[in-house]
């Protein structure tokens, strides 16, 4: 059988220039067709070879289009991280129809909400995901339970999925200012233009070993998945106990031999500032979705590329290589567009500035969005007639976002001309939540920033006026917004004010917004000190991680700003302070200090109870002595 470098360098001229006109799932279908063995995905437990990925695939394609379909037909994807999401997703194109990811760790209100506003007329999923979900207009497909049988009758050669390049692949929501969120329809042409960019720019080739690690609701995971499986490369799924420790991570990709990741800004942030061996297998770290204020070493066995771009422009619309610390000064920029796209700095007028002077941005070209879902209104205020470009129909997209383009062609991203934010890569609207905090009836008005918190991080606060003669409930407060919002848009921090301070112009005086401080931040609870050694320690380490000088016993680590990032911190400080390993599950079912401090030492006592006597011995001594060392 010929090897993968060899039907590559075969093929590429038919895969690279004479098939511009078919869609990513039958690119994959090459790969099936031509190296069925070589390996496809792997999460190290579990394996899928091309040929079985295409069978599984094509199974659940025939059962889908057996349900209706078809193109232009959206179909949620509401599964873990694993390869029967993969699996799914690919289904869901070879059907024709345009996948729909949607993260499991979403509130169930805000996953019904995307359901029915994106008119999903079927949803792919587990048993124990569909437990959580009320029923809806959509059809529920188990594939690891009532539907399997059927599935598993299904041909195991590829349907023919009538989808064009013009019909959608997949569709996104993001966060809307007017506090509905908005589906992003992305077009196959759209998808390949990032897919053929990719492969070029990158050299992929079949050989290559990627990471599918990014956030399931997050447009990273398209970048993640097809510009890899059209190329025949196989995608590593890690644990998600190392997806987002850098020390952990790093360790798993050299030995996995990775050559090729992407990791969101905050974590790339920390990736490039830890030591590496020199036998690492990575040659490119690509890292956006936010601001890379750090510069990488010269000693860095790889090279880091960031990249911008929004997701109604698939992805990525710039790229560039991030130049050493050592030979350079200053924040790294956007890079350059990319192929088929074009970046313009305009001014108010829509008049192009000149290089050097910052104006709005406005992408167009092959990257652009069809616009959003069932929003023809918002759709046409956002995606503009393009005076650039006489082509019958062409468009940019508004941006909002500020930036300068350098004499040599590159860009400067210089922030936003609205309230739009990003936390830990994730684009926030505040009005979003301002809007559900306004519908609670113990507020009056509230009002939501972002500001820098400890380590230069930035954090939502939420300010909120009392309604006359309630009084607010923090958790009650973050329970509501829990309910409807993702978790990364529920502020750790409340401010409580008599009234917002307003400019003349009746709108709201950022400058004037107090910083949080210990009499005006809204808590539930009087202050309870640790009671134990133990939750002492915890006390003690969690403080520290979410930029806190106390925190009290009955305190929550997420109430208090924490998030799953932070989370695997906790956990890595945890197993170097007690020697033990707690799951990101279990910071998630405990999440309080004494709630803590009850789990490390319930793993302390079974992990003694599997000791001899004399090893339980020593490994008490051993632990006394960590403990006096942290008192």
């Amino acid at each position: 059988m010929e090897t993968r470098k060899q039907i590559f360098r075969d093929e590429n001229i038919l895969l690279h220039h004479n098939t511009r006109d078919i869609c990513v799932h039958e690119l994959v279908s090459f790969w099936a067709d031509h190296a069925p063995a070589s390996l496809a995905i792997s999460t190290g437990s579990l394996s899928l070879s091309y040929g079985d990925l295409e069978v599984r695939a094509n199974r659940l394609a025939h059962y889908l289009k057996s349900l209706g379909v078809g193109p232009d037909t959206v179909v949620g994807l509401y599964m873990d991280r694993s390869v029967d999401q993969i699996v799914g997703a690919l289904a869901i194109v070879k059907a024709g129809g345009a996948y729909l990811p949607i993260d499991p760790a979403y509130p169930i209100q805000r996953i019904s909400f995307m359901l029915v506003d994106s008119q999903a007329s079927v949803l792919v999923s587990e048993e124990h995901l569909l437990e959580k979900l009320s029923s809806g207009t959509w059809r529920n497909v188990c594939v690891n339970g009532i539907d399997r049988g059927m599935i598993d009758q299904q041909p195991a050669d590829a349907p023919a999925s009538g989808a064009a390049l013009d019909n959608l692949a997949y569709v996104i929501y993001t966060s809307g200012s007017t506090g509905v969120p908005k589906g992003v329809a992305v077009t196959h042409s759209s998808l390949l233009n990032l897919v053929y960019w990719h492969h070029e720019s990158f050299a992929i080739t079949a050989e290559d070993r990627a990471t599918y690690l990014a956030g399931l609701g997050f447009d990273a995971t398209v970048w993640e998945l097809w510009p890899y499986l059209t190329a025949g490369a196989s995608l590593h799924l890690p644990d998600d106990s190392v997806r987002t420790v850098p020390e952990p991570l790093r360790d798993w990709l050299v030995a996995q031999e990775i050559t090729v990741s992407f990791a969101p800004t905050p974590l790339a942030e920390r990736l490039i500032a830890i030591p590496w061996p020199s036998n690492t297998a990575l040659r490119t770290l690509l890292t956006g979705a936010d601001t890379l204020h750090r510069l990488p070493s010269e000693q860095l066995p790889f090279k880091l590329i960031n990249n911008y771009g929004p997701t109604e422009c698939t992805v990525v619309a710039t790229s560039g290589p991030v130049g050493v610390l050592e030979k350079n000064s200053g924040l790294p920029t956007i890079g350059s567009p990319i192929r088929n796209t074009q970046i313009h700095i305009l001014d108010d007028d829509l008049k192009p500035v000149p290089v050097g002077e910052p104006g709005q941005m406005f992408i167009s070209g092959a990257s652009l969005a069809r616009g959003y879902l069932n929003r023809p209104d918002l759709t046409a205020e956002r995606f503009l007639p393009n005076p650039f470009d006489a082509t019958p129909g062409s468009r940019m997209y508004r941006t909002g976002d500020i930036g300068r383009v350098l004499a040599n062609g590159e860009i400067v991203f210089m922030g936003r001309i609205d309230d739009q934010v990003k936390i830990r890569g994730f684009r926030i609207e505040p009005d979003e939540i301002a809007t559900v905090l306004n519908e609670d009836p113990s507020v009056e008005q509230s009002f939501v920033v972002a500001r820098a918190v400890a380590g230069g991080e930035k954090s939502l606060v939420a300010y909120i006026v009392t309604a006359v003669g309630a009084e607010a409930s923090l958790s009650e407060l973050k329970l509501a917004l829990g309910n409807r919002l993702p978790e990364y848009m529920v502020p750790p921090t409340f401010v409580q004010l008599d009234s917002l301070p307003l400019l003349a112009s009746g709108k709201v005086d950022r400058a004037a917004l107090p910083a949080p401080t210990e009499e005006n931040t809204l808590r539930d609870d009087e202050f309870v000190a640790p009671r134990t050694p133990i939750e002492e320690r915890v006390a003690e380490i969690v403080g520290p991680l979410l930029g806190l000088e106390r925190v009290s016993v009955d305190d929550n680590f997420f109430m208090l700003g924490g998030h799953s990032l932070l989370g695997t911190q906790l956990i890595a400080r945890i197993r170097d302070t007690f020697g033990v390993n707690p799951s990101l599950r279990n910071i998630f079912e405990a999440p309080t200090i004494a709630d803590l401090a009850d789990l490390v030492e319930g793993l302390l006592l079974d992990q003694l109870d599997a000791m001899s006597e004399e090893d339980a011995a020593n490994a008490l001594d051993s632990q006394n002595n960590n403990m006096l060392e942290g008192v």
